[in-house]
């Protein structure tokens, strides 16, 4: 018996949009082949209507009123490519409240609004799916979802935003700092006119938040999130790191303790061998580690119209084929049964993570100076993996200053600030000290 097709409204046909109607136009036969019933847009809301028309032609109805579609009675499926917290929020909730299913890509409003959502989708036993909204084309959703059922997972760590990895490795390659990378990164469109959601790190805190709840079958948290973004790296430091065999990039890292779960982004030292810190440009990995298959690595394009598009059609495929499902047999919104879901498990502060950490403190060149420091980390408890000192020069008047580059071995990031005051409020340390976690990824 044939199904007739699945008929969806695109909320949206900017360049993720546009590239959905066409590869899911061009890929039509195969798509129906793995569903078993054809998926259709019927219907596109757009304000820029002859936009929208300029793309689908008369393969779809175009209209300017996006509650409208979300009405229709024909529509099985709202794709919402419209992005924010506001508007979005109200069609997608309307959405479900009509007893529609709901793709989106929208990680901004489901890391905010979340509970909401798919608590409301749970009562009107519809589905929200958002492969896209982590990681572009990458199908890590659906890994941590599906494919790693079978795990306990320890953590996860990804570089999930394109702009930023190209920025710290144009600053890797050319020994350039931030702010002249990042004009570049904005004249070669890889950086928004406004990109402070992506270089303070809140794009890929909105993901991470996402995978955090996936991963340990805890609820979207993003306000509990420890957010840092790459505006305050130097060429120096990128440097500095080089030489002792890592590479920094923005990642975001959630990972399982006894105490609860670590949920932070901020530049990262990773050893140079980890596949990972070879990420370069634009693109984006996840690394999970888990107790049954070990470390597997997800890599690929993290943005683009047609990337974006692959895991859109991907939910689509899944919403299709699920459609007529009892919904308690259905793969749950964040892996876990809502039932299921570790209310009690913390999402622990900042201070009370555990990691190492790269020093870069800028003293006077005098006797004793090294002692005193070494002193201080000792008497906190923190142990020094490596050093580097670099050669004195004279600043101003015959006095000489050097940098002095430590790395420690794992300590509590409290124990880590304390010594870090005791060390700055020393006369002969010059300059306010760097420090950037290091994460060696094992």
């Amino acid at each position: 018996m044939s199904l007739s097709p699945i008929k969806v409204a695109l909320l949206g046909i900017g360049t993720v949009g546009s590239g959905v109607f066409k590869v899911l136009q061009r890929n039509q036969v195969d798509i129906k082949a793995r569903t078993g019933r054809g998926i259709e847009i019927v219907l596109v809301a757009d304000r820029a209507t002859d936009h929208a028309r300029s793309v689908v032609g008369t393969a779809a109805e175009v209209i300017d009123d996006a509650f409208a579609a979300v009405a229709r009675p024909d529509i099985d499926i709202v794709v919402e490519l419209i992005g924010g917290y506001t508007v979005a929020k109200e069609l997608v909730l309307k959405a479900i409240e009509n007893g529609k299913h709901v793709v989106t890509a929208n990680k901004a409003l489901l890391a905010v609004h979340g509970p909401e959502i798919f608590a409301a989708a749970q009562k009107k036993n519809v589905m929200v799916a958002f492969e896209a909204a982590v990681a572009g084309g990458i199908p890590i959703i659906k890994a941590l979802r599906e494919g790693l059922t079978a795990n306990r997972i320890e953590w996860v760590a990804g570089i999930i935003n394109g702009t930023t990895n190209f920025i710290l490795s144009e600053m890797r390659d050319k020994g350039l700092d931030f702010d002249v990378v990042l004009k570049e990164a904005q004249r070669l469109g890889y950086a928004e006119a406004d990109p402070t959601f992506d270089i303070e790190g809140v794009d890929a805190a909105h993901k991470i938040t996402l995978v955090s709840a996936l991963a340990f079958g805890i609820d979207v948290q993003f306000d509990k999130t420890y957010i840092e973004g790459i505006t305050k790296l130097s060429a120096t430091d990128i440097r500095y790191a080089e030489q002792l065999g890592y590479r920094i990039k923005l990642l975001g890292i959630s990972k399982r303790t006894d105490k609860g779960v670590e949920l932070r982004v901020h530049p990262t030292l990773v050893p140079a061998k980890r596949l990972i810190a070879n990420v370069e440009g634009a693109m984006n990995a996840v690394v999970v580690q888990a107790d049954a298959v070990g470390t597997t690595l997800y890599y690929g394009k993290g943005a683009g119209s047609e990337p974006t598009a692959s895991a859109v059609i991907a939910d689509l495929v899944d919403v299709a084929r699920l459609h007529t499902a009892d919904p308690l047999h259905r793969v749950p919104h964040l892996a876990f049964q809502p039932d299921a879901m570790q209310k009690d498990l913390p999402i622990l502060p900042m201070e009370a993570v555990t990691t190492s950490y790269y020093l870069r403190l800028r003293v006077a060149d005098e006797p004793g100076v090294l002692a005193t420091i070494t002193g201080i980390l000792a008497d906190a408890r923190i142990s020094i993996d490596a050093m580097l000192q670099r050669e004195a020069a004279e600043v101003g008047e015959g006095a000489a200053q050097t940098d002095v580059i430590l790395l420690t071995h794992e300590c509590q990031e409290a124990a880590m600030n304390q010594a870090m005051a005791a060390m700055q409020a020393l006369p002969t340390v010059l300059k306010p000290i760097v420090r950037i976690r290091k994460e060696e990824l094992n």
